[in-house]
């Protein structure tokens, strides 16, 4: 039992790599497609944007109206998708068609990060539920981080219709190992929309919210332009930078196991520790930032922190609505992607104001207000719980 489990949660790693592959490997690719299609840079642009903005959107929607399907032949349509929309973009060589044949698939995106999050989840005891959902985490950590160099690599050194086919080649290795090895999983008890929209309902669920938009307001307001302070601040070379996101990616993955075993150990300590740890990663960050040796070991850090408050952030929401684990990870799915956005809309307006350096303060900012919501959700719940006995 515990062997098929644990090729489940491979096989759900791999399709949660293949689909965020898809969705930030075009990052590498970008200045390629420009070239290509004879667009600029910041047209090319749209290819990454519009679909963060599908995903946020279809983020709780799509979850919801999929809940009631066998859960295997749903993860099969979301990857099938993927796979005609990666090889429609081998082909096209018109720019407009490349744009739905992403923004398609985009809408898809919510239902299969979702799935795996709670079939994960679900496959263990609840005990040990952190710890599997932190293994298909890596799936999406190396998904954002692996995916640029190597779509970027294969561009350069063979040509940019190649790195399209990674996209495509590694959807079609989830397709094919989720149509071999993953059982047929029918819903036992499906919800009605009624039902599953209730949770909207919960003063904890709300509030939930507003902490992933702003934790991961923390991480990615500041992340977002980590290659901008590489340069300016701590004046890293090009090739530097490239070793310094590495790292960074890398322990990103690091702390996707490490917030496993917290998340298992003790959750609630966890969370509340978390602005604390990552708030003074960034003070001294902001105030030895243009030291290389300094840098490289706060990246490291950070990248550990990071990976730990994506776990942290999809815990929070589902323990706020238990009772509907499918459309909890699209409302996480939804605020996390908010989060991005709105840390970097309000990071980039602190450096056109105030200069680079200054970034950091986002994710302070953001974090303290964090940490206010953790501490109003734990006071209010806790006093509830009291209530009832």
């Amino acid at each position: 039992m515990t062997k098929r489990n644990n090729l489940l949660i491979i096989i759900l790693t791999i399709g949660v790599f293949s689909i965020l592959n898809t969705e930030m490997g075009v990052i590498g690719i970008l200045p390629s497609i420009a070239d290509h299609f004879h667009i600029s840079i910041s047209k090319a642009g749209w290819l990454v944007s519009f679909f963060a903005l599908v995903v946020a959107v279809s983020g709780p929607t799509m979850p919801l109206l999929f809940s009631g399907i066998n859960r295997k032949k749903v993860m099969l349509l979301v990857l099938g998708v993927f796979v005609l929309g990666n090889t429609i973009s081998i082909f096209t060589s018109n720019f407009t068609i490349l744009l739905i044949a992403r923004i398609i698939p985009a809408f898809f995106h919510p239902i299969y990060c979702s799935l795996a999050f709670s079939v994960a989840a679900a496959s263990v005891s609840k005990e040990e539920a952190p710890k599997a959902v932190s293994k298909v985490f890596i799936g999406v950590s190396a998904g954002m981080v692996i995916g640029v160099p190597v779509s970027s690599f294969i561009a350069n050194a063979a040509s940019l219709q190649m790195a399209m086919v990674f996209f495509a080649v590694v959807n079609a290795i989830a397709f094919i190992a989720t149509l071999l090895f993953v059982p047929s999983m029918p819903v036992e008890e499906s919800l009605s929309y009624r039902a599953q929209l209730s949770v909207l309902k919960k003063s904890i669920t709300w509030l939930s919210i507003v902490t992933v938009i702003l934790l991961n307001s923390a991480v990615f307001g500041v992340y977002s332009y980590l290659a901008d302070y590489l340069k300016t601040v701590t004046n890293m070379s090009s090739n530097s930078i490239s070793l310094m996101l590495f790292i960074y990616g890398g322990a990103n993955i690091i702390g996707n196991i490490v917030a496993g075993k917290l998340l298992t150990k003790n959750a609630n300590k966890s969370v509340i520790s978390y602005p604390f740890v990552l708030g003074g990663v960034y003070i001294i960050l902001f105030f030895t930032g243009q030291f290389t040796v300094s840098m490289a070991i706060i990246t490291l850090i950070w990248g550990i922190m990071a990976g730990i408050g994506g776990n942290i952030t999809q815990y929070w929401i589902m323990s706020a609505a238990p009772e509907n684990p499918d459309f909890a990870n699209g409302l996480f799915l939804t605020s996390a992607n908010l989060g991005t956005t709105f840390g970097a809309a309000v990071g980039g307006l602190f450096i056109s104001e105030m200069g680079t350096q200054y970034v950091v303060l986002v994710g302070i900012l953001s974090l303290v207000l964090g940490l206010l919501t953790i501490l109003l959700r734990n006071y209010m719940y806790s006093s509830r719980k009291q209530l009832s006995t």
